[in-house]
Protein backbone atom coordinates (compact mmCIF):
# COMPACT_ATOMS: atom_id res chain seq x y z
CA UNK A 1 0.00 0.00 0.00
CA UNK A 2 1.67 3.19 -1.02
CA UNK A 3 1.91 5.70 1.37
CA UNK A 4 -0.26 8.31 -0.10
CA UNK A 5 -3.44 6.08 0.36
CA UNK A 6 -2.90 5.05 4.13
CA UNK A 7 -5.38 6.82 5.61
CA UNK A 8 -6.76 6.56 9.36
CA UNK A 9 -9.30 3.62 10.84
CA UNK A 10 -11.98 4.09 12.93
CA UNK A 11 -14.97 2.19 14.91
CA UNK A 12 -15.30 0.64 18.51
CA UNK A 13 -11.84 -0.95 17.92
CA UNK A 14 -10.52 2.45 17.96
CA UNK A 15 -10.60 3.26 21.73
CA UNK A 16 -7.97 5.07 24.56
CA UNK A 17 -7.65 3.63 27.59
CA UNK A 18 -8.97 6.51 30.18
CA UNK A 19 -12.06 6.75 27.81
CA UNK A 20 -12.25 2.90 27.97
CA UNK A 21 -11.72 2.17 31.75
CA UNK A 22 -14.65 4.70 32.26
CA UNK A 23 -17.04 2.53 30.38
CA UNK A 24 -15.83 -1.07 31.83
CA UNK A 25 -19.46 -2.30 32.57
CA UNK A 26 -19.69 -2.61 28.89
CA UNK A 27 -16.57 -4.85 28.70
CA UNK A 28 -16.72 -6.51 32.30
CA UNK A 29 -18.86 -9.18 33.23
CA UNK A 30 -19.19 -11.02 36.49
CA UNK A 31 -20.65 -14.13 36.88
CA UNK A 32 -24.51 -14.81 38.00
CA UNK A 33 -25.09 -16.90 40.97
CA UNK A 34 -26.87 -19.33 37.95
CA UNK A 35 -24.29 -19.08 35.53
CA UNK A 36 -21.56 -20.44 38.08
CA UNK A 37 -24.11 -23.12 39.07
CA UNK A 38 -24.50 -23.94 35.48
CA UNK A 39 -20.67 -24.52 35.35
CA UNK A 40 -20.48 -26.10 38.20
CA UNK A 41 -22.73 -28.48 36.56
CA UNK A 42 -20.95 -28.75 33.61
CA UNK A 43 -17.44 -29.34 35.13
CA UNK A 44 -19.30 -32.27 36.89
CA UNK A 45 -20.46 -33.89 33.63
CA UNK A 46 -17.39 -33.84 32.02
CA UNK A 47 -16.04 -35.67 35.50
CA UNK A 48 -18.84 -38.21 35.55
CA UNK A 49 -17.99 -39.03 32.04
CA UNK A 50 -14.58 -39.53 32.25
CA UNK A 51 -13.59 -37.00 29.25
CA UNK A 52 -10.09 -35.65 28.76
CA UNK A 53 -9.93 -31.63 28.67
CA UNK A 54 -9.47 -32.17 24.84
CA UNK A 55 -12.88 -33.79 24.26
CA UNK A 56 -14.95 -30.70 25.82
CA UNK A 57 -16.66 -29.52 22.69
CA UNK A 58 -19.53 -26.59 22.87
CA UNK A 59 -21.51 -29.54 22.51
CA UNK A 60 -20.74 -31.50 25.09
CA UNK A 61 -19.95 -28.24 27.43
CA UNK A 62 -23.75 -27.15 28.62
CA UNK A 63 -24.19 -23.07 30.16
CA UNK A 64 -27.17 -22.36 28.84
CA UNK A 65 -27.17 -18.79 30.39
CA UNK A 66 -23.73 -18.67 30.15
CA UNK A 67 -23.29 -19.58 27.10
CA UNK A 68 -25.71 -16.53 26.01
CA UNK A 69 -22.83 -14.12 27.64
CA UNK A 70 -20.53 -15.76 26.02
CA UNK A 71 -21.89 -14.95 22.54
CA UNK A 72 -22.32 -11.45 23.78
CA UNK A 73 -18.88 -11.43 24.47
CA UNK A 74 -17.69 -12.35 20.94
CA UNK A 75 -19.48 -9.67 19.47
CA UNK A 76 -17.70 -7.38 21.68
CA UNK A 77 -14.58 -9.19 20.20
CA UNK A 78 -15.30 -8.88 16.84
CA UNK A 79 -17.41 -5.60 16.32
CA UNK A 80 -16.69 -4.08 19.68
CA UNK A 81 -13.87 -2.94 22.12
CA UNK A 82 -11.78 -5.83 20.58
CA UNK A 83 -11.19 -7.50 24.19
CA UNK A 84 -13.75 -8.89 27.38
CA UNK A 85 -13.15 -9.34 30.86
CA UNK A 86 -15.45 -12.29 32.84
CA UNK A 87 -15.17 -12.49 36.49
CA UNK A 88 -15.74 -14.72 39.37
CA UNK A 89 -15.22 -18.55 38.40
CA UNK A 90 -14.86 -20.30 41.53
CA UNK A 91 -11.25 -21.64 41.20
CA UNK A 92 -10.61 -20.85 44.88
CA UNK A 93 -13.15 -24.32 45.58
CA UNK A 94 -11.81 -25.86 42.47
CA UNK A 95 -8.68 -28.09 41.81
CA UNK A 96 -6.48 -27.55 38.77
CA UNK A 97 -8.13 -30.34 36.32
CA UNK A 98 -11.45 -28.56 37.71
CA UNK A 99 -10.02 -25.30 37.11
CA UNK A 100 -9.12 -26.55 32.90
CA UNK A 101 -12.06 -27.89 32.08
CA UNK A 102 -13.70 -25.13 33.36
CA UNK A 103 -11.71 -22.56 31.54
CA UNK A 104 -11.44 -25.15 28.07
CA UNK A 105 -15.22 -25.44 28.29
CA UNK A 106 -15.56 -21.43 28.35
CA UNK A 107 -13.27 -21.07 25.59
CA UNK A 108 -14.48 -24.19 23.18
CA UNK A 109 -18.04 -21.59 23.50
CA UNK A 110 -15.85 -18.76 21.91
CA UNK A 111 -13.72 -20.78 19.39
CA UNK A 112 -11.04 -23.65 18.56
CA UNK A 113 -8.24 -24.44 20.88
CA UNK A 114 -5.42 -24.60 18.87
CA UNK A 115 -1.42 -25.55 19.24
CA UNK A 116 0.53 -22.39 21.62
CA UNK A 117 3.62 -24.11 21.02
CA UNK A 118 5.76 -27.09 19.18
CA UNK A 119 4.85 -29.53 21.87
CA UNK A 120 1.18 -29.58 20.78
CA UNK A 121 -0.13 -27.57 24.24
CA UNK A 122 -3.59 -26.92 23.51
CA UNK A 123 -3.60 -25.84 26.93
CA UNK A 124 -0.59 -23.10 27.99
CA UNK A 125 0.58 -22.18 31.90
CA UNK A 126 1.85 -18.55 32.29
CA UNK A 127 4.26 -19.27 35.33
CA UNK A 128 7.35 -17.84 36.14
CA UNK A 129 10.23 -20.79 35.33
CA UNK A 130 12.95 -18.35 35.47
CA UNK A 131 14.03 -18.63 31.75
CA UNK A 132 16.25 -16.37 30.48
CA UNK A 133 14.32 -14.31 27.65
CA UNK A 134 17.33 -13.46 25.70
CA UNK A 135 17.84 -16.95 24.21
CA UNK A 136 16.35 -17.58 20.93
CA UNK A 137 13.96 -19.90 21.49
CA UNK A 138 12.91 -18.34 24.93
CA UNK A 139 9.22 -17.16 25.35
CA UNK A 140 8.54 -14.10 27.53
CA UNK A 141 5.35 -15.87 29.72
CA UNK A 142 8.25 -18.11 31.29
CA UNK A 143 9.57 -15.39 32.95
CA UNK A 144 8.87 -12.69 36.04
CA UNK A 145 10.11 -10.06 33.35
CA UNK A 146 8.08 -7.01 31.88
CA UNK A 147 6.84 -7.80 28.54
CA UNK A 148 7.02 -5.27 25.48
CA UNK A 149 3.28 -4.84 23.41
CA UNK A 150 2.75 -7.44 21.07
CA UNK A 151 0.14 -9.80 19.85
CA UNK A 152 -0.35 -13.65 19.92
CA UNK A 153 -0.69 -15.58 16.63
CA UNK A 154 -3.82 -16.76 16.63
CA UNK A 155 -7.29 -14.69 16.57
CA UNK A 156 -8.36 -14.59 20.68
CA UNK A 157 -5.96 -15.66 23.38
CA UNK A 158 -7.94 -16.14 26.87
CA UNK A 159 -6.04 -15.57 30.30
CA UNK A 160 -7.78 -17.13 33.38
CA UNK A 161 -6.16 -16.54 36.79
CA UNK A 162 -5.49 -18.92 39.37
CA UNK A 163 -3.25 -16.68 41.55
CA UNK A 164 -1.96 -13.79 41.70
CA UNK A 165 1.49 -12.42 41.91
CA UNK A 166 2.63 -10.87 44.96
CA UNK A 167 3.15 -7.37 43.27
CA UNK A 168 3.05 -6.24 39.93
CA UNK A 169 1.78 -8.18 36.73
CA UNK A 170 -0.35 -6.16 35.39
CA UNK A 171 -2.36 -6.70 32.53
CA UNK A 172 -2.11 -3.57 29.75
CA UNK A 173 -3.63 -3.51 26.48
CA UNK A 174 -3.81 -0.84 23.27
CA UNK A 175 -5.82 -0.56 20.61
CA UNK A 176 -3.91 -1.51 17.30
CA UNK A 177 -6.04 1.22 15.80
CA UNK A 178 -4.81 3.83 17.96
CA UNK A 179 -1.08 3.34 17.72
CA UNK A 180 -1.90 3.29 13.98
CA UNK A 181 -3.84 6.48 13.83
CA UNK A 182 -1.32 7.94 16.04
CA UNK A 183 1.37 6.95 14.52
CA UNK A 184 -0.06 8.00 11.05
CA UNK A 185 -0.62 11.55 12.26
CA UNK A 186 3.11 11.48 13.21
CA UNK A 187 5.20 9.51 11.10
CA UNK A 188 3.51 8.00 7.71
CA UNK A 189 6.43 7.37 6.82
CA UNK A 190 7.47 4.69 9.29
CA UNK A 191 3.76 3.67 9.21
CA UNK A 192 4.26 2.82 5.80
CA UNK A 193 7.49 1.04 6.50
CA UNK A 194 5.41 -1.21 8.93
CA UNK A 195 3.23 -2.68 6.15
CA UNK A 196 6.25 -3.79 3.72
CA UNK A 197 7.91 -7.47 4.43
CA UNK A 198 9.49 -8.13 7.69
CA UNK A 199 11.28 -11.40 8.64
CA UNK A 200 10.39 -12.78 12.06
CA UNK A 201 12.32 -15.69 14.07
CA UNK A 202 10.46 -18.98 14.53
CA UNK A 203 12.38 -19.65 17.68
CA UNK A 204 12.70 -23.19 17.35
CA UNK A 205 9.58 -24.27 15.76
CA UNK A 206 10.00 -24.78 12.29
CA UNK A 207 6.77 -26.88 10.20
CA UNK A 208 8.46 -29.38 8.01
CA UNK A 209 9.47 -27.67 4.55
CA UNK A 210 9.23 -24.43 6.11
CA UNK A 211 12.61 -21.50 7.15
CA UNK A 212 13.62 -20.91 10.53
CA UNK A 213 12.09 -17.47 9.56
CA UNK A 214 9.11 -16.17 8.28
CA UNK A 215 7.75 -12.96 6.45
CA UNK A 216 4.94 -10.83 8.00
CA UNK A 217 4.05 -7.04 8.16
CA UNK A 218 3.27 -5.39 11.56
CA UNK A 219 -0.06 -3.37 9.53
CA UNK A 220 -1.76 -5.58 7.27
CA UNK A 221 -4.94 -4.25 4.90
CA UNK A 222 -7.02 -6.68 3.87
CA UNK A 223 -10.44 -6.08 1.92
CA UNK A 224 -10.99 -2.97 3.54
CA UNK A 225 -9.88 -3.74 7.18
CA UNK A 226 -6.89 -3.28 9.45
CA UNK A 227 -5.45 -5.99 11.41
CA UNK A 228 -1.72 -5.98 13.21
CA UNK A 229 0.82 -8.73 13.84
CA UNK A 230 4.42 -7.23 16.48
CA UNK A 231 6.86 -9.49 18.22
CA UNK A 232 9.42 -7.04 18.33
CA UNK A 233 11.99 -9.95 20.01
CA UNK A 234 10.80 -12.38 16.40
CA UNK A 235 11.98 -9.86 14.55
CA UNK A 236 15.19 -8.60 16.17
CA UNK A 237 16.15 -12.96 16.72
CA UNK A 238 15.66 -13.58 13.09
CA UNK A 239 19.04 -11.16 12.56
CA UNK A 240 20.98 -14.48 13.71
CA UNK A 241 19.81 -16.26 9.97
CA UNK A 242 22.64 -14.68 7.46
CA UNK A 243 19.92 -15.39 4.71
CA UNK A 244 17.61 -12.66 6.19
CA UNK A 245 17.83 -9.19 5.35
CA UNK A 246 20.04 -7.02 7.94
CA UNK A 247 17.63 -4.29 9.81
CA UNK A 248 17.22 -0.78 8.19
CA UNK A 249 17.97 2.22 10.92
CA UNK A 250 14.47 3.41 9.52
CA UNK A 251 12.97 -0.02 10.90
CA UNK A 252 14.26 0.35 13.84
CA UNK A 253 13.18 4.14 13.99
CA UNK A 254 9.58 2.84 13.23
CA UNK A 255 9.71 0.16 16.01
CA UNK A 256 11.16 2.74 18.40
CA UNK A 257 7.50 5.04 17.35
CA UNK A 258 5.72 1.40 18.03
CA UNK A 259 7.10 1.23 21.49
CA UNK A 260 6.74 5.01 22.66
CA UNK A 261 3.23 5.24 21.07
CA UNK A 262 2.17 2.20 23.22
CA UNK A 263 3.62 3.37 26.05
CA UNK A 264 1.84 6.25 26.00
CA UNK A 265 -0.59 6.18 29.58
CA UNK A 266 -3.12 8.36 27.27
CA UNK A 267 -3.58 5.11 25.25
CA UNK A 268 -3.25 2.00 26.83
CA UNK A 269 -5.84 0.10 29.89
CA UNK A 270 -4.30 -1.50 32.86
CA UNK A 271 -5.80 -4.29 34.56
CA UNK A 272 -5.44 -6.15 37.57
CA UNK A 273 -6.41 -10.04 37.58
CA UNK A 274 -7.70 -11.19 40.57
CA UNK A 275 -8.34 -15.18 40.95
CA UNK A 276 -11.37 -16.39 38.57
CA UNK A 277 -10.48 -13.54 36.34
CA UNK A 278 -10.68 -14.51 32.24
CA UNK A 279 -9.02 -11.92 29.75
CA UNK A 280 -10.06 -12.37 26.23
CA UNK A 281 -8.21 -10.28 23.45
CA UNK A 282 -8.47 -9.90 19.82
CA UNK A 283 -5.11 -10.26 18.91
CA UNK A 284 -6.10 -8.57 15.32
CA UNK A 285 -7.20 -5.39 16.92
CA UNK A 286 -5.60 -5.44 20.37
CA UNK A 287 -1.42 -5.08 21.36
CA UNK A 288 -1.09 -6.57 25.04
CA UNK A 289 1.74 -6.19 27.64
CA UNK A 290 2.39 -7.19 31.39
CA UNK A 291 4.30 -5.23 34.24
CA UNK A 292 7.46 -6.78 35.68
CA UNK A 293 5.76 -8.72 39.01
CA UNK A 294 7.59 -10.09 42.17
CA UNK A 295 6.58 -13.84 43.04
CA UNK A 296 5.98 -15.73 46.18
CA UNK A 297 8.97 -17.90 46.60
CA UNK A 298 6.89 -20.97 47.22
CA UNK A 299 5.79 -22.66 43.86
CA UNK A 300 2.28 -23.59 45.02
CA UNK A 301 2.05 -19.35 45.74
CA UNK A 302 3.38 -18.55 42.34
CA UNK A 303 1.24 -15.98 39.62
CA UNK A 304 -0.25 -19.02 37.71
CA UNK A 305 -2.58 -18.16 35.01
CA UNK A 306 -4.44 -20.50 32.27
CA UNK A 307 -3.74 -19.50 28.40
CA UNK A 308 -5.72 -20.38 25.38
CA UNK A 309 -5.12 -19.36 21.96
CA UNK A 310 -8.76 -20.12 19.80
CA UNK A 311 -9.11 -19.96 16.40
CA UNK A 312 -12.09 -18.34 15.75
CA UNK A 313 -14.51 -18.90 12.75
CA UNK A 314 -15.90 -15.27 14.02
CA UNK A 315 -12.90 -13.61 12.83
CA UNK A 316 -11.81 -11.46 9.96
CA UNK A 317 -11.00 -12.91 6.72
CA UNK A 318 -6.85 -12.60 7.24
CA UNK A 319 -4.28 -11.94 4.05
CA UNK A 320 -1.51 -14.44 3.31
CA UNK A 321 1.16 -13.92 5.68
CA UNK A 322 -0.53 -15.03 8.51
CA UNK A 323 -0.44 -18.32 6.38
CA UNK A 324 3.11 -17.86 5.85
CA UNK A 325 3.66 -18.60 9.49
CA UNK A 326 0.82 -21.03 10.59
CA UNK A 327 -1.15 -23.51 8.58
CA UNK A 328 -5.00 -23.40 8.63
CA UNK A 329 -7.83 -25.36 11.02
CA UNK A 330 -9.93 -27.20 9.27
CA UNK A 331 -12.19 -24.02 8.94
CA UNK A 332 -9.61 -22.00 7.40
CA UNK A 333 -8.29 -20.03 10.39
CA UNK A 334 -4.66 -19.77 11.92
CA UNK A 335 -3.81 -23.15 13.58
CA UNK A 336 -1.44 -21.71 16.18
CA UNK A 337 2.30 -23.86 16.38
CA UNK A 338 1.14 -27.37 15.84
CA UNK A 339 3.81 -29.41 14.55
CA UNK A 340 3.78 -32.51 11.63
CA UNK A 341 3.15 -35.21 13.69
CA UNK A 342 2.55 -33.26 17.18
CA UNK A 343 -0.83 -34.59 18.79
CA UNK A 344 -2.75 -31.98 21.33
CA UNK A 345 -2.11 -32.23 24.35
CA UNK A 346 -3.92 -30.29 28.01
CA UNK A 347 -1.08 -30.42 30.32
CA UNK A 348 -2.24 -29.59 33.93
CA UNK A 349 1.52 -29.75 35.48
CA UNK A 350 2.62 -25.63 35.19
CA UNK A 351 6.39 -27.24 35.19
CA UNK A 352 6.02 -29.32 31.79
CA UNK A 353 8.81 -26.60 30.53
CA UNK A 354 7.53 -25.95 27.11
CA UNK A 355 9.31 -24.36 24.21
CA UNK A 356 12.96 -23.57 25.16
CA UNK A 357 13.23 -25.74 27.72
CA UNK A 358 15.70 -27.32 26.73
CA UNK A 359 18.25 -24.95 26.05
CA UNK A 360 17.55 -23.24 28.89
CA UNK A 361 18.72 -26.26 30.99
CA UNK A 362 21.74 -26.45 28.89
CA UNK A 363 22.30 -22.57 29.74
CA UNK A 364 22.31 -23.42 32.97
CA UNK A 365 24.16 -26.10 33.36
CA UNK A 366 26.77 -23.55 31.42
CA UNK A 367 26.83 -21.45 34.35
Amino acid sequence: MDQAELSPVNGSRVWRGPDTTARSDEWTHELSVTEIAELDEAVAQILSRGLDVLDIRKENFIIPELGRTLRRIQDILQNGFGFSLLRGIPVERYDIRQAAIAYFGIGAHLGEAVSQNAKGHALGHVYNLGFDPTLPTARGYQSANKLNFHTDPTDLVGLMCLRKAKSGGLSSIVSAGTVYNTMLEQRPDLVQVLTETLYRDRRGEVPEGREPWYRFPVFNFHEGRLTTNYVRSTIEKAQRFPDVPRLTDLQREAFALIEKTTADPDLYLNMSFEPGDVQVLNNHYILHSRTAYEDYPEPERRRHLLRLWLACDEGPTLPAPYYEFMDKTASGRPNGYLMPGVTLTAPLDAEDGGPGASEQRLADAAV
